[in-house]
């Protein structure tokens, strides 16, 4: 695999309601255009050569939103899960969901369960979606776990209790809509990530946008604690 081109690229994807608040457009009409941006960049970003996109699409606590606000989102949950599951098949994309989905709509978990399954066996890469997902939360979970069980942990062992286990860290996380901050997202698995960090709102965020921030990621040096060259 080239080297310039990121395995594994995690998107922080905010700015959907302030798109919508500029157009004068109701915040359910930014979440729409932002799950529209979602399904082509992700594509974008396998045709780059990635083989893992983990997007942040709804934290723990985004469900202190108004409830009408968090129905619709349940709706565009729907919508994705059922329209994309056979494109994402087809493509040879497997679909993995973490987070805490017993936050969703029963019906909401069915179809996230499906599309998981339906999707195995894919071979180009795979896409993650962080749904319900606090990192904060994922880590005291897994240390309760290594608790209960009586484990005594390294690093390697104590990745295996997260929800992410199995799949590689991060090489390049990249937040769109001008805040500079984690936001309780892959905090574990980031340790020796690659941050980029955009003005632009997420439905702004075009292929050409995902590009440069391609271009700068090569040009870094990443030692991970080591001698650089």
């Amino acid at each position: 695999m080239d080297e310039r081109i990121p395995e594994h690229v995690a998107i922080i994807m905010d700015g959907n309601g302030r798109w919508a608040k500029k157009r004068l457009l109701p915040r359910s009409a930014g979440h729409r255009a932002g799950m529209n941006r979602m399904v082509a960049l992700s594509e974008h970003i396998f045709d780059r050569g990635a083989k893992w996109c983990t997007l942040y699409a709804l934290s723990t606590e985004n469900f202190n939103r108004p409830e009408e606000e968090l129905e619709g989102l349940y709706s565009l949950f729907r919508e994705y899960f059922r329209k994309n599951t056979v494109a994402l098949k087809k493509k040879g994309i497997v679909l993995r969901v973490v987070g805490n989905l017993g936050l969703l709509p029963e019906d909401v978990r069915e179809i996230i369960r499906k599309g998981e399954e339906e999707t195995q066996g894919g071979l180009r890469g795979t896409l993650v979606l962080a749904i319900g997902y606090g990192s904060r939360q994922e880590i005291v979970a897994a240390v309760n776990r290594a608790v209960r069980e009586g484990k005594e942990v390294n690093e390697e062992s104590f990745s295996a209790l997260l929800s992410t286990e199995g799949m590689p860290d991060p090489d390049l996380l990249i937040r769109t809509g001008k805040e500079q901050r984690l936001s309780n997202f892959l905090l574990w698995q980031s340790a020796y990530t690659e941050l980029y960090f955009t003005e632009k709102l997420f439905p702004d965020f075009s292929d050409k946008d995902f590009d440069k921030a391609l271009e700068e990621y090569a040009l870094r040096e990443r030692r991970f604690g080591k001698v650089g060259k």
